[in-house]
Order: C-alpha cells, then sequence, then structure tokens
C-alpha cells in the first residue's frame, strides 16, 4: 500500500546441538571423581535439562519451523514430523494453542457481516482497484485455511483478534482501496535461503500489504503459490490475498493480542518502525480504528493500545 508499510528482516534464534555440547563440557570440569556416582549422574541430567529447556524457547522468524525440540529451521528436520509452528509441511503435526468453543464470542463469520465488511469497502473510492477485489466471501474463504483465528482465548479475546486485524487492513490499504504498494520498489534482500527473481519485485500487496522476497517465499510455500517468480499473484487472486494476510498475522501477531499484550503489541508486530515516535500519526490512525471495530463488534479495546 503506502511507502510507510516496511516488515521487518526477523533473524531467528538458531539453537544448535553445540548447546547441549558446551553444557556437557562445563560438566567434565566438574571434579566429579569428588562425587558420588549417583549424584554425579544427577548433574549431568539437570544440566542437560537446562540446555534443552533454553532451546526449546521458539522464536523463529518468519518462513521459518519450529521443531518439536525448539529450534529453528526450513529442512524436513524442522518442518516435517512434529513441527511445532511455522510453514509445516503437510505431514506434520504442529502444536497450537486449543481453541476455545466461541461461548459468547459469535464464529468470526458472525462478527465479520455484510455490513461490517461492506461498511469499511464502501469508504474506499469509486475508482479504487481494490474495491472490488476484496470481498467477504474472499476473506471468509482464506478463512477455512486458518482455524486458530479468532478462536483463541476469551470471548473479549477473539473479538479484540478480528477487530486488530482490520484495523491492520483498513490502514494497509485505505478502507481496502489498494491491493498494490503505491511507492513500488524492488523489496529484495538476497539470501541463499531467499533468492530473489532480478525480473520480479516484492513490494507491497494483499490487505496487509506484504512486503520483501523472505516474506513471499516462505508465504507462498505455506499456501500454494510461487512467491519467489510470481509475486503478483497475490494481487490477482484476492483468496491468495487474505491467505497472506493470515499467513503473516498467524506467524506474527496473533499470539500477541491472544495472550493479552494490547493492541499496541500488534502494531509492533506489523510494522515498528512506527512505534516510539517513528510515525505517531500512523499509529493514532490504527488505534482509531480498532476502536472504532471494538464498538461495532461489541468488545471494549482493553489496555496497551499504543506503541
Amino acid at each position: 500500500m503506502s511507502s510507510s508499510l516496511s516488515f521487518f528482516l526477523y533473524k531467528p534464534t538458531h539453537f544448535h546441538s553445540s548447546l547441549i555440547t558446551h553444557t556437557l563440557r562445563n560438566t567434565q570440569q566438574l571434579k566429579m571423581s569428588s562425587l558420588p556416582p549417583m549424584l554425579a549422574t544427577l548433574v549431568v541430567v539437570a544440566c542437560l535439562s537446562s540446555a534443552l529447556v533454553a532451546a526449546q524457547n521458539c522464536g523463529c522468524a518468519p518462513g521459518f519451523c519450529c521443531s518439536k525440540y525448539g529450534y529453528c529451521g526450513t529442512s524436513d528436520a524442522y518442518c516435517g514430523k512434529d513441527c511445532r509452528q511455522g510453514p509445516c509441511t503437510s505431514g506434520s503435526t504442529p502444536s497450537t494453542p486449543t481453541p476455545t468453543p466461541s461461548g459468547g464470542g459469535g464464529s468470526v463469520s458472525s462478527l465479520v457481516t455484510d455490513s461490517f465488511f461492506n461498511g469499511i469497502v464502501n469508504q474506499a473510492g469509486s475508482g479504487c482497484a481494490g474495491k472490488n477485489f476484496y470481498t467477504r466471501s474472499a476473506f471468509l474463504s482464506a478463512l477455512n485455511s486458518y482455524p486458530q483465528f479468532g478462536t483463541v482465548g476469551s470471548s473479549d479475546d477473539r473479538k479484540r483478534e478480528v477487530a486488530a486485524m482490520f484495523a491492520h487492513y483498513t490502514h494497509e490499504t485505505g478502507h481496502f482501496c489498494y491491493k498494490e504498494e503505491i511507492a513500488k520498489s524492488t523489496y529484495c534482500q538476497s539470501s541463499a535461503q531467499f533468492p530473489c527473481n532480478p525480473s520480479k519485485q516484492y513490494y507491497g500487496r494483499g490487505p496487509i500489504q506484504i512486503s520483501w522476497n523472505y516474506n513471499y517465499i516462505p508465504a507462498g510455500r505455506s499456501i500454494g503459490f510461487d512467491g519467489l517468480n510470481s509475486p503478483e499473484t497475490v494481487a490477482n487472486d484476492a483468496v491468495v490475498a487474505f491467505k497472506t494476510g493470515f499467513w503473516f498475522w498467524m506467524n506474527n501477531v496473533h499470539s500477541k493480542i491472544t495472550s493479552g499484550q494490547g493492541f499496541g503489541s500488534t502494531i509492533r508486530a506489523i510494522n515498528g518502525m512506527e512505534c516510539g515516535g517513528g510515525n505517531t500519526a500512523a499509529v493514532n490512525a490504527r488505534v482509531s480504528y480498532y476502536t472504532q471495530y471494538c464498538q461495532q463488534i461489541g468488545v471494549s479495546p482493553g489496555n496497551n493500545l499504543s506503541c
């Protein structure tokens, strides 16, 4: 959308087997011979347990999988069987929070009504490319692939997540006016893991304005389009567009809003450069949309609204 959007290059925290090796070496420095055999064994077990606990705190970047042991990577060892988080492959069994029954919170489709959705779209100008591109039906179709969205936590948590997503969508696309960023640029930061096609540009597209090759490629792998060679698919297929929004949200934002960190944490996750006085007007606009949508959905906005 606008040039204000800037996704970050998340640097994954790589945990390696060297962590355990280092722990063992430190353990070996103890005068083990001076300890009773049983006590010496307990010391080794305790040190190994501490190392494994440290390794299991996943903070993987977008496009990286969290393995069953808590390591970040992209091979089958990370994204295959027992993958916990990220773009896990089809055979994996990621560990995700158990959805809470809808109770009084209502399903996502009952919150995102025609009136709610069209009330946003109708504020876009008649000449906007996205006005007839973004539809409620495309949103709900994409939603089917992300059953965790809007189903985790209390009734208020679930409502706030819906309000938060649409607040950011509204800000990024100008009430669903833009399919593509205005200030188009290459947005390439090439690496062996995430190369760039020199004939393509990876600028913002879709409701979350997904940007950069290192976001397009893993999103494409997860969703089912060629993010490296056909990033324009996001601006040509409304369901794919909404899926990129869900993909980025579930990997980077979902846990923030559902764990009670407040709307401000979602701003930081999407465009942290706006925070701390970086772009106060943009932050205020996002907060304003969020509070409006909370009112429409019937939930208090909660605390920690800004960043």
